[in-house]
């Protein structure tokens, strides 16, 4: 009923958005004498607030055209090289200028995105920063509502068999960036991959604001996450995908749900880039609005996970700890991150971090036993919160250099 009634008031609305459409395009043409005048700039942006709020948003494009190499721009081509029907594996392809070419192969290095309710894009940000000298992948997870009931299930083993899967088909000498949620399942699969002796392991890991062990430093969405029982998890957030979609009857947690909670956690903020957002569109500041839009365009892009996949995390990852207290189980096998002995460990954390809180990555020490001290590293980025552990300045100028001269150190040529 959740799912049926989002899809029946979005699709209430769409005469609504076309009439904002109109209304905007109306008080924005130069031709008519009123769009120059308060009133008419603020029913524009009235117009345009309204349709923003009120659309749908849909998988983000990654927007990244070129990358600089030895002071040259070089053209960049995110290309699907590995394609699952819950997994899309993409390559970023740098073309190479007539005059220049690369002198030895790069680092390869395949970043984990999360699969927590946004798309992959929203690690724009940290796949630039990791161009210039890494031959970058990056998993793309696919919006549930999209996959048939024909492909099957997606759990949480799942994740971490894709994961493997990946890594192999990448081959040796793989770096692995994991980012926030898939830290735990990322580092199930480097264990149960050393185990076996598999030549495709992970040369390096880094796992960044990730909740290895969620009870040191609970945060707010790690209290809630235990708050309840998994069985009002399924009762209350679990939904049903309706017509049309490709997925129809597919049991999920659907992407609005949680972009809700995201909002809410945050809600007078939001309230007040809205309200300012308003005041800049009337006041005509194009730079504003347009770092508005590009934010918000992320930011409400949203994806629906399987239920089976969602369930699973809240019981393994936040209400039974099963990673960090050893008791997590991969169809028959026991999980053993002392298994690892040759993988060089990073882990970052964002000193005002309030989904994962300080030590919840750093706990992944504590379970790989067996790594030297020489190919283990930890650093708290101070100043910065969740986001800033993987975009923005700080991040840049901070985190991402020091993970390239780990990577660097570690390298397999």
């Amino acid at each position: 009923m959740l799912y049926s009634a989002y899809e029946l008031t979005h699709a209430a609305l769409k005469p609504w958005r076309q009439m904002a459409r109109g209304t905007q395009a109306l008080y924005t043409s130069p031709l008519n004498p009123w769009s120059g005048t308060m009133a008419g700039r603020s029913l524009a942006a009235s117009a345009d607030l309204f349709e923003r709020l009120t659309r749908r948003y849909g998988k983000p494009a990654w927007g990244i055209e070129s990358t600089p190499i030895d002071g040259r721009s070089v053209t960049v081509t995110p290309v699907p090289v590995l394609r699952k029907p819950w997994l899309t594996l993409t390559h970023f392809q740098r073309g190479i200028t007539p005059d220049h070419e690369d002198p030895k192969p790069l680092p390869k290095l395949l970043i984990v995105a999360p699969l927590s309710g946004h798309y992959a894009t929203l690690l724009r940000g940290t796949v630039e920063a990791f161009l210039p000298a890494h031959e970058v992948f990056i998993t793309e997870w696919t919006d549930a509502r999209t996959v048939p009931m024909l492909a099957g299930r997606f759990d949480l083993h799942d994740y971490v068999d894709h994961i493997r899967d990946a890594l192999r088909f990448l081959g040796p000498n793989t770096h692995v960036l994991a980012v926030c949620q898939p830290g735990p399942l990322v580092l199930a699969a480097a264990a149960l991959m050393a185990e076996d002796d598999e030549a495709s392991r992970p040369v390096s890991l880094t796992l960044m604001g990730s909740p290895i062990d969620t009870r040191r430093s609970p945060t707010l969405p790690n209290e809630l996450a235990k708050s309840k029982s998994l069985e009002w998890f399924a009762g209350n957030v679990i939904s049903t995908v309706p017509m049309p979609n490709a997925g129809v009857m597919r049991r999920v947690y659907p992407g609005f749900v949680q972009l809700a909670s995201f909002i809410q956690m945050n809600k007078d903020t939001h309230i007040d880039a809205h309200r300012e957002f308003f005041d800049h569109l009337v006041a005509g500041d194009g730079d504003s609005t347009m770092r508005h839009r590009a934010f918000y365009d992320e930011y409400l892009s949203v994806m629906d996970l399987s239920e089976e996949f969602y369930l699973q995390t809240i019981a393994e990852i936040f209400q039974e700890h099963s990673l960090a207290r050893g008791l997590m189980r991969h169809g028959d096998r026991a999980v053993n991150p002392g298994a690892l002995t040759d993988m060089a460990l990073m882990t970052i954390e964002g000193e005002l971090d309030d989904i994962s809180g300080i030590g919840q990555t750093q706990a992944a020490h504590d379970l790989c036993i067996n790594i030297p001290a020489n190919l283990r590293q930890d650093y708290v980025q101070q100043g910065v919160g969740h986001y800033g552990v993987f975009s923005g300045r700080r991040f840049r100028e901070n985190i991402a250099p020091r993970i390239a001269d780990f990577i660097r150190d570690h390298n397999t040529p």
